[in-house]
């Protein structure tokens, strides 16, 4: 990419469904190579496209399909002067090279337009031209090719039509002739009878039989002798050629005109249908959004049954994707190897199926949605022999690519997330460790240099002293045991291993059932329960809440004075369950409340006796109470202090007497 930035060449392809255009393309592709440069494919879509021959669409699609594969951008212009459209596409696009094939036509008349190779170079001389050999039809003479039976498809909407308007003209023409008007007006009635016919019908035929009737019809009615084919004056002659030609030039214009706003509505259709997918694409938040956006876009634009096939968790192929309990679209039965097919498209990243080399067979075509030599799933639609547009294959192709990009850009965003997670867990283990080194070896020292002193100095201690150093030895140790019941619960939640055992229990007991389980310090504090009179139940795992309710009590009695207020209160608001531990405590900064749930945060403050909580308690806390489908919350305690609120969903028990 650094090298085409460099030396900017750009080189165009000219496309066709020439049958040795291939050549042509595949010359131009080493050249990209040689050159490093960035190739595109140009086809310039002819107003009478619906009318090529089947074959020559087939060979077109295979030609767009060759491009694509030789790493080609395919550029599909619309028009009927292709040098023209192909040199201004060049000058837009900053082309410094051409490449396009040479046919054996040559120029018949003097006045008859110059071969297409002459015409480029004549509309691009600034651009370098390199022509191919190439035995086959011209290109612009490829596009032109009719296939007549279509052309001429009579209806009888369209020939009632006709009737209709050639009768109203001759009737406005008679009107006139009583009116004394001249014949002038009279031919203008019938020539625009002719446009209107020429806009209202489908076939351009119309207007060619309307304009020789028109003729006939001004002969038959208004010229003399009346109700007869001849006349007396030879100057009619002139009049009736002049009649026709005007006439044939009005309907073929309205025909054309017509023709071009039916392409325009259509193109117009597509690009917003692209231009959509773009935008829904853009504000999808996962691949099945993106998955079924895409669907659903190809659905609106080729009107088509559409079945995807995405990746599992494996990174294998999945089989056809359900929704609503029914394949994407799908009403036209499936290929009786569907999978095999899809599976082969996923592993080389070719298009198979319809149209194609492989399985040709196949009534869908199954298209990779791949980007960068990764693929994301596969793609099906519904041909059953059917080919589709230069336009719509291009437009197709267009959603294809914009599908795989927004797959991409998740999948990065996945990657990015799944790696600040590992970061986060590895600096989590890295803060743990580091924690747990620093904060247990105060309690490890004191309980070792305790028990050396007992073993050495027992004989000679009191027994005041001796208790002193039980109580110091317990208290450290259930610290310890505090420490590694709070690691082993974050252990399991993390690792979304802790199973809750839920079970209908009253509130106000489980709160009992903690204090009995508190820091034997509490007694130098003055502990107030307000306990709800209504008996409140919740659905819960009693012995974490009792935990929770343990790490909030004496997380308020290792943080506050001796003698400070720790109230316990509960009671029921709306449908939940509330539980609140308050103090009258120094309190927490306000700096410092939105870490206190995070993990290893401990603050600024040291406790009294030198050791501090690795902040795993209020984080073990919150998880659990989430995991309850509850919250819990911090706020401050007017005039000094903090209080601790978690909710529970509120539960009601029916008594059946």
């Amino acid at each position: 990419m650094e090298k085409v930035l460099e030396n900017g060449e750009r080189i165009l392809v000219c496309l066709s469904s020439s049958p040795s255009n291939q050549k042509v393309i595949d010359a131009a592709a080493k050249m990209a190579e040689a050159f490093h440069a960035v190739l595109t494919a140009v086809y310039v879509k002819p107003a009478n496209y619906d009318g090529l021959p089947e074959s020559d669409k087939v060979r077109l699609q295979n030609n767009i399909k060759f491009a694509e594969n030789n790493g080609a951008t395919i550029i599909t212009l619309t028009g009927n002067d292709v040098p023209v459209q192909i040199a201004e596409y060049a000058h837009i696009s900053g082309t410094t090279k051409i490449v396009v094939g040479r046919s054996g036509a040559k120029r018949q008349h003097f006045w008859s337009k110059a071969p297409l190779t002459e015409q480029i170079i004549l509309n691009a001389p600034d651009v370098d031209v390199y022509i191919i050999p190439d035995s086959s039809a011209d290109i612009k003479q490829q596009s032109k090719k009719l296939n007549l039976a279509s052309q001429i498809r009579p209806t009888r909407r369209d020939s009632l039509i006709t009737l209709l308007l050639l009768a109203a003209s001759t009737g406005v023409g008679l009107l006139f002739t009583l009116f004394g008007f001249s014949e002038a007006n009279i031919i203008t009635v019938f020539i625009l009878g002719v446009l209107i016919i020429a806009v209202l019908t489908v076939s351009p035929i119309y207007s060619i039989v309307s304009s020789l009737a028109s003729v006939l019809l001004f002969n038959w009615f208004f010229i003399e002798p009346k109700l007869s084919f001849h006349t007396y004056e030879p100057e009619y002659i002139v009049t009736f050629g002049i009649m026709l030609i005007s006439s044939l030039i009005t309907g073929t214009l309205a025909n054309k005109l017509k023709e071009n706003a039916r392409r325009s509505s259509r193109e117009a259709f597509r690009e917003k249908v692209l231009f959509d997918t773009n935008q829904l694409l853009q504000k999808a938040e996962c691949a099945d959004d993106v998955i079924r956006i895409t669907a659903q876009q190809v659905k609106t634009l080729l009107d088509r049954d559409v079945v995807v096939f995405p990746l599992t968790e494996n990174k294998e192929l999945g089989g056809a994707i359900e929704l609503d309990d029914s394949p994407y679209y799908r009403t036209s039965g499936q290929d009786a190897n569907e999978a095999e097919i899809a599976q082969w498209a996923f592993v080389n990243q070719t298009a198979a199926g319809a149209h194609t080399e492989k399985y040709e067979w196949a009534k869908y075509l199954y298209n990779p949605i791949c980007i960068n030599g990764y693929c994301y799933g596969i793609i099906a639609i519904f041909l059953n022999g059917e080919n589709l547009e230069a336009f719509e294959y291009s437009v197709f192709s267009s959603i294809i690519g914009e599908c795989a990009m927004a797959l991409e850009s998740i999948r990065n965003a996945e990657e990015k997330e799944q790696a600040a997670i590992a970061m986060r867990n590895e600096q989590l283990r890295s803060n743990l460790l580091r924690s747990i080194s620093h904060d247990i070896r105060t309690p490890l020292t004191s309980i070792s240099g305790n028990a050396s002193n007992l073993m050495t100095h027992y004989e000679q201690m009191d027994t005041d002293t001796l208790k002193q150093i039980f109580t110091d030895i317990y208290d450290d140790s259930e610290w310890l045991i505090d420490l590694v019941e709070n690691l082993l619960s974050i252990s399991r939640i993390e690792n979304g291993q802790m199973d809750l055992h839920l079970s209908l229990d009253v509130v106000n007991d489980v709160i009992e059932e903690a204090l009995r389980h508190i820091d034997r310090n509490a007694s130098q504090h003055n502990i107030i329960i307000e306990l709800s009179r209504e008996v409140l139940f919740a659905r819960m795992d009693a012995r974490l809440i009792t935990q929770v309710l343990i790490n909030l009590i004496n997380n308020a009695i290792k943080n506050t004075q001796v003698g400070s207020e720790i109230r316990i209160i509960s009671g029921k608001a709306d449908n939940n369950i509330y539980v609140q531990v308050k103090d009258n405590g120094p309190g927490i900064p306000d700096s410092t409340k939105p870490h206190i749930f995070e993990m290893f945060y401990t603050g600024q403050n040291d406790v009294s006796d030198g050791r501090r909580g690795i902040g795993l308690g209020l984080a073990l806390c919150k998880s659990i109470i989430e995991a309850h489908g509850g919250t819990i919350t911090l706020t401050g305690n007017k005039p000094a202090g903090c209080c601790f609120t978690f909710l529970l969903p509120a539960e009601e028990v029916t008594i059946n007497e």
